[in-house]
């Protein structure tokens, strides 16, 4: 199925699970589905099963949203106790639509709960309280953990999904390997078809450690490795770390959820030729999470990096943003160049980053999926360096690779279906969806709402298009600069022509500074859990 097409069903309403090979632009599709969605004032509630996957698409965690957290199960009267919050409702109730990303790391048991607060919530029986729920993910990926390695109860085999009774979308268009020989080998992995021939193609990817330079990422399976891995290549660099340090904003439990799942650090040291990889998507800027390049210099007033790609191109980063937001509006946000190291990373942290080519070891794959996802990271064979692999890194779960036949079968009915469909059939049906919740439906002619462009351009880079110096980042001789005018009684008009920048952006800094009280001010009590 298109990308196209899935945008179609899921215009209708419909409860949809997007589904697809690595590269098929699943993320991409939603986004284009929620901006078509804000343009028409409806509101979606984005959710991922972890902090890194809800980094992506500028959401927060399922666990949190429905206010479920880790619990194994819930009785009926949590259900009710957590129903009764607030904030929950407040956000369940306003949402209708709910998306659900790396939907494959979620165990049927959280799939039942959502279903169950949502419900109690919105005063419905309907599944998921009639919200229109989109399950996104691939089944082939990692799976749900498994702490008592018993049977994995997968999110299909919830009660919950069969009852919502998800279109499955399953889309076939390649937007990150262009490798034939390569695609067959992953391709063949996902059908359990694997012989020798794909082997053959592994073997000859075979290296010794030792002999691929330290500016290939290498993907492990812990932490531990990966930052003595990265710290000890930074260290034999000469010179001084520079170090740049996160800025944050919101509620200290948000802001720490997203610290979890950003893939740049809280604290970003770097030295001229360290190896980077840039951490979030800029299209403007023509990189995306996973390109890969070297720390070149340092330049301007703050000192910014100067990376240089591995096809050339000089890039010089600002900070960038990760935000949770509700219901359209921001709820909290981080902002930190958009790097990190890229010497090492965890295969867990690797989902969702395209790598030219990268440094594995598959020998201690335990589990159905871990070597897929490793592989898939890459665009092409030439960049798959292997030391090692064991028999279940080409092998996927018996039972997803059953379930997948049919995921496929449903979607060739669907795609179908729609396209054996009249356009106005169509058209009516989306304006049916949109009319049943509330939306504004936008004339033919009538230009979308600008605020409804794509959810990887923060509210920072809308900023910059008409105010370049936004956020700006402070040095510290601006700083004392603005210390020592204010000291000599400089108003904010005058300052913020002596500094050129924004009065706004005088006026926060100020604040931040404690030398002026701010505007507005919303102490939390000691007392008071964070959501």
């Amino acid at each position: 199925m298109t990308q196209q097409r899935a945008l179609e069903i899921l215009k209708t309403g419909s409860n949809v699970f997007l589904t697809g090979e690595p590269g098929a632009g699943k993320t991409h599709t939603i986004n284009e589905y929620l901006r078509y969605l804000r343009a028409r004032k409806i509101d979606a509630a984005v959710t991922a099963s972890t902090g890194i996957a809800a980094t992506h698409i500028n959401g927060m965690t399922i666990h949190s949203w429905s206010g479920v957290g880790i619990r194994p199960s819930l009785s009926k009267y949590e259900v009710e106790e957590i129903a009764s919050r607030e904030y929950v409702a407040k956000r369940i109730v306003r949402a209708k639509v709910l998306v659900i990303d790396e939907v494959s790391m979620l165990g049927a048991y959280m799939i039942d709960m959502v279903d169950a607060v949502t419900k109690a919530v919105k005063g419905s029986e309907r599944p998921f309280g009639g919200l229109q729920v989109i399950f996104v993910g691939d089944f082939f990926q990692l799976p749900p953990v498994n702490r008592d390695r018993e049977k994995i109860a997968f999110a299909y085999d919830a009660p919950a999904w069969a009852a919502a009774a998800p279109v499955a979308c399953y889309l076939t268009e390649q937007h990150r390997q262009d490798d034939d020989a390569f695609l067959s080998v992953l391709g063949a992995i996902r059908k359990n078809i694997f012989n020798d021939d794909h082997a053959a193609h592994i073997e000859g990817r075979r290296v010794e450690r030792g002999t691929v330079p330290d500016t290939v990422p290498r993907l492990f399976s812990h932490n531990a490795d990966v930052d003595s891995t990265n710290d000890a290549i930074l260290a034999k660099l000469e010179g001084t770390a520079k170090v740049f340090n996160m800025v944050t904003r919101g509620p200290a439990a948000m802001v720490a959820g997203l610290q979890k799942g950003c893939l740049s650090p809280q604290f970003l040291k770097l030295k001229k030729g360290a190896v980077v990889m840039f951490t979030k998507n800029n299209p403007q800027e023509h990189f995306v999470n996973g390109t890969l390049g070297t720390v070149q210099d340092f330049t301007g007033a703050g000192g910014l990096p100067v990376i240089k790609t591995r096809d050339g191109r000089r890039i010089e980063p600002e900070l960038m943003d990760w935000a949770i937001e509700e219901n359209g509006k921001e709820r909290a946000r981080i902002s930190q160049l958009p790097l990190r190291l890229a010497w090492a990373m965890t295969v867990h942290k690797s989902q969702g980053v395209s790598l030219d080519e990268a440094v594995m070891d598959l020998s201690d794959v335990f589990e159905f999926g871990q070597g897929y996802v490793a592989l898939s990271r890459v665009k092409r064979l030439s960049g798959l360096h292997l030391l090692g692999w064991n028999e279940r890194a080409f092998q996927v779960h018996p039972e997803v690779f059953a379930r997948d036949v049919a995921f496929r079968a449903g979607s060739d009915e669907a795609d179908a279906l729609f396209g054996g469909m009249e356009k106005a059939k169509i058209t009516e049906l989306h304006a049916n969806f949109i009319a049943s919740v509330g939306g504004k439906e936008i004339a033919v002619g009538e230009k979308e709402d600008s605020s409804a462009e794509g959810m990887e351009e923060r509210p920072i880079d809308k900023l910059r298009k008409g105010s370049p110096q936004a956020f700006r980042r402070w040095t510290d001789d601006e700083e004392k600069k603005l210390k020592d005018l204010f000291k000599r009684d400089a108003g904010i008009p005058e300052l913020a022509k002596l500094l050129g920048r924004k009065e706004g952006g005088i006026r926060s800094r100020l604040e931040k500074l404690g030398l002026i009280e701010p505007l507005y001010h919303h102490p939390q009590k000691k007392s008071e859990k964070p959501e």
